[in-house]
């Protein structure tokens, strides 16, 4: 499993995680359980994995540095 969560996306996820967990404790409507959501993009990002940017092609994890033509690593 390659790593296609980079660090700012990480915060990112975890910021819209910890929002979403708390429309359980806040809303008080049969709406409060969408919260549940929030426990995915937690999920991705501790993992530094998420399955849909694989699907789509997307990356946001820097890669590490090749080495440029004729040169050795």
């Amino acid at each position: 499993m390659e790593k296609n969560v980079g660090s700012t996306d990480k915060i990112i996820r975890w910021i819209i995680g910890l929002l979403l967990i708390s429309m359980i404790f806040w809303v008080h409507s049969a709406w409060r359980w969408v919260g549940l959501i929030g426990f995915i993009p937690i999920l991705t990002g501790s993992i530094n994995y998420c399955p849909l940017y694989r699907v789509v092609g997307i990356s946001t994890a820097k890669k590490p540095d090749q080495p440029q033509q004729g040169e050795k690593k």
